[in-house]
């Protein structure tokens, strides 16, 4: 947890209603003012992530054809610079995570992207292509495989990546700059469509948002596999929309975003001895939440509203864990992805 007053805030976004695509902000994340820095063009970054160093932020392009390509964008001057732009192999990569050696795409055109980085971590270089696959129910949203997110365990030692179409979570061992298969990590629900993934603090504990069914699932993580302990409803509407997840910065409490109707942000507690969660609140939010992040002193979470073309920010009562709006929102044309740095 940081104590600084002002950090940085990168927005990725959708670019075809007039944004430019990376916007940079300072935050100031005790008062919750805002103030606008730069804007770099790029084409759809519609997720993005910063180097653990703090010197580079990786971003994708959410472009068809395997041209599609993932950026390095160094952020540790006053200016973003891009320094590379590298295909994917693949189209519509819609994620990227990082460990600091290397670098995986999720890609919604069926496959993950891993790259390996330079030792500064300026330059990436794909090493291997791991494809998804089928076998959910949906004929409609699992008819085509789907890497939806790729997760760092937090031992180090393995990849976790949610299988879409296949209803299941992927597990891939890390040896050095070398990634290899390591069978399924876990099967869920047919039909769930597993999205995003987030670890505990600890390293013990999984949490996966589906987003077909709605549902947040609670896996205890050991080795490279998940073992299911609980499912929870998110998604009270149905919708069929969930969306992204994260802990507080205390691991607490757990949030989950809803899209396509009653869209907002479910809220739970954490039971600290055994990871399992409790709803104790939902919170409404602008349309379409594909995304949200909390500040890294857990004092405000931010969220990133496409179809209203803000980022809408929430006080977050640190003992409770629930949510109010302040109704200082960030104008922001189609923003899909928030990081603090």
């Amino acid at each position: 947890m940081t104590s600084r007053e002002w950090i940085d805030l990168y927005a990725g976004t959708y670019t075809d209603q007039g944004s430019r695509g990376i916007y940079a902000l300072r935050y100031n994340q005790v008062t919750g003012e805002a103030q606008a820095v730069e804007a770099m063009t790029v084409p759809h970054p519609s997720f993005l992530i910063i180097a653990p160093d703090g010197r580079h932020l990786y971003a994708i392009s959410e472009v068809s054809g395997k041209d599609a390509p993932m950026h390095v964008i160094d952020i540790s001057s006053q200016a973003m610079r891009l320094e590379q732009s590298v295909p994917t192999a693949a189209g519509d990569p819609c994620y990227v995570a990082t460990d600091g050696r290397l670098v995986v795409t999720g890609n919604y055109s069926g496959s993950m992207s891993v790259y390996a980085l330079s030792d500064d971590g300026a330059h990436a270089r794909l090493v291997n292509l791991f494809a998804g696959s089928l076998g959910g129910p949906d004929a409609r949203r699992q008819s085509s495989p789907h890497v939806h997110c790729a997760a760092f365990a937090p031992d180090g030692l393995f990849i976790l990546a949610t299988d879409f179409s296949a209803d299941r979570i992927l597990s891939y061992r890390i040896a050095g700059n070398d990634v290899t298969e390591n069978g399924v990590a876990a099967v869920v629900e047919a039909g769930s469509g597993p999205r995003h993934l987030v670890f505990s603090n600890d390293g013990r504990y999984a949490y996966l948002m589906s987003e077909l069914s709605g549902m947040v699932t609670v896996f205890a993580y050991h080795d490279g596999r998940l073992e299911q302990l609980q499912a929870i409803e998110s998604d009270h509407a149905k919708a069929r929309g969930g969306a992204d997840i994260h802990l507080s910065p205390d691991g607490r409490f757990l949030y989950s975003s809803n899209r396509l109707q009653d869209d907002g942000i479910a809220i739970f507690a954490v039971d600290a001895s055994t990871g399992l969660l409790t709803e104790i609140g939902y919170q409404p939010t602008g349309r379409h939440p594909r995304h949200f992040n909390i500040t890294p002193n857990g004092k405000f979470l931010l969220c990133a509203c496409r179809d209203e073309d803000k980022i809408q920010v929430f006080a977050r009562n640190q003992g409770s864990g629930l949510l109010s709006d302040t109704h200082r929102d960030i104008a922001i044309s189609r923003p899909v992805c928030i990081q603090f740095h």
